[in-house]
């Protein structure tokens, strides 16, 4: 008897299609050129990723011994470094060449780092195209740079690429990797407190492991560095973290939280106790119902959507959140457009695309100017990155969970606050 002749093996998609995905790559490339340009090259230099300088300028007082938290940027922009001090120690790489060239460097790793959270976020969606699915990823990637959130983090030199990566790829890889669930999440909310937002969600969840990596990744990265630098840590967790008026006003058009959009109805004046009750009020309200969501999506296998969640509640709960923090948005179109084999999800990742497309709240801002109809419209679009992160709750409930294959099993199981052992799918998917 002779041996059958052995399986052809299908080669990888993305070996087989490596020239679609150089065309995607040179797509992505040409549609961030025009905002390189206009934010790299034609730039007054006095507004030169002005971000990127207050975070250099942490890192150099902090390896000076100047005052961190006191030192501020160079006129015309006075800039106070806000984050905690573990983001100043890690910036300390941007030392060793001028700033100039670090702004290039920078500006190229968020141009990666977005591929990599494309691919990640578009996944099902990118699978279905096999060796086309390259240049997919570079057309996806193209649309979202134009994005004014992501738009914004490249004029600023913003921080925010890092942030989202660092959840995406913890949370939503497919298989283990050789360091343990919860650290990067963890690593993040060291360098800025909004993605501690997951430590709640990994209690909720039960996912014990997650949480005490995470939590004692970002405990221990900062203990650390209250060795190294036990001044301005006292100064950071004592005095700046206490001030929300250091991030600049807050009532400006550019804070998208529900509490800047508070500030701007004028009706709650800042620093009163009844702005307090209403922020605090509302913040349950929303807190409760978002991470009731991210259960269910947790149980259903869609790690993708819970990092979506995680990101709108980091925005909406915060008090200050600028127009750059809803990078996070990136992750709620890939997780409302899924495979794009429904129509409605197709047609809600469109319709949020658009809306951080324009930049609603500044031509919001300028409507309000108006003395017809037209301002109240203004009003309202002024909102818009606000009302986006709360539309997106609700969008991911009717179009991921109630559209999910085992949402009707999973609806009729009693909802006793026990999390029930996940398939096997799942399980891969999510621990």
């Amino acid at each position: 008897m002779t041996d059958a002749p052995a399986p052809s093996v299908a080669p990888h998609p993305w070996r087989a299609g490596w020239p679609w995905a150089v065309l995607g790559v040179a797509v992505f490339a040409g549609s961030a050129w025009f905002l390189i340009s206009k934010y790299l090259l034609d730039f007054p230099d006095e507004i030169w990723l002005v971000d990127l300088e207050v975070y250099r300028e942490g890192s150099h007082s902090l390896v000076d011994g100047r005052q961190v938290y006191t030192w501020l940027t160079d006129n015309p922009q006075y800039l106070p470094f806000t984050y905690p001090p573990f983001g100043a120690l890690m910036g300390a790489v941007m030392l060793l060449a001028p700033f100039r060239a670090i702004g290039w460097l920078w500006t190229a790793m968020q141009l990666v780092l977005l591929w990599v959270c494309t691919g990640i976020a578009f996944r099902p969606f990118l699978a279905r195209l096999g060796r086309r699915s390259g240049l997919a990823q570079g057309a996806v990637a193209a649309v979202l740079v134009q994005l004014q959130p992501l738009q914004e983090g490249i004029r600023f030199g913003q921080v925010n690429s890092i942030l989202v990566t660092l959840c995406l790829v913890d949370v939503a890889r497919r298989r283990a990797g050789w360091w343990p669930r919860g650290s990067l999440t963890g690593i993040a909310a060291a360098i800025k407190l909004t993605p501690a937002v997951f430590w709640v969600h990994y209690a909720l969840a039960r996912r014990w492991r997650a949480l005490l990596v995470s939590v004692g990744t970002a405990a221990a990265v900062t203990l650390l560095t209250a060795l190294i630098a036990p001044s301005p840590s006292a100064a950071y967790w004592l005095d700046a973290l206490l001030d929300p008026g250091r991030l600049g006003p807050n009532a400006n058009t550019a804070n998208q939280s529900m509490r800047g959009v508070l500030l701007r109805t004028g009706l709650l004046p800042e620093g009163s106790h009844r702005l307090t009750a209403v922020w605090l009020a509302l913040a349950i309200v929303v807190a409760v119902a978002g991470y009731r969501l991210a259960l269910r999506l947790d149980r259903l296998g869609e790690p993708v959507a819970v990092v979506a969640v995680m990101g709108m509640l980091a925005v909406l709960l915060s008090p200050v959140s600028w127009v750059h923090h809803v990078h996070w948005g990136i992750v709620v179109i890939g997780a409302l457009l899924g495979d794009a084999r429904r129509v409605g999800r197709v047609l809600a990742a469109l319709a949020g695309t658009a809306m951080l497309w324009f930049n609603l709240p500044w031509d919001g801002y300028s409507w309000e100017r108006h003395h017809d109809w037209t301002r109240y419209a203004g009003y309202v679009a002024e909102q818009g990155y606000c009302w986006f992160a709360l539309l997106a709750l609700p969008a991911l409930w009717f179009l991921v969970v109630r559209g999910h294959p085992s949402s009707v099993r999973t609806a009729a199981a009693p909802d006793d606050g026990a999390t029930p052992e996940p398939p096997e799918r799942v399980d891969a998917l999510t621990r």
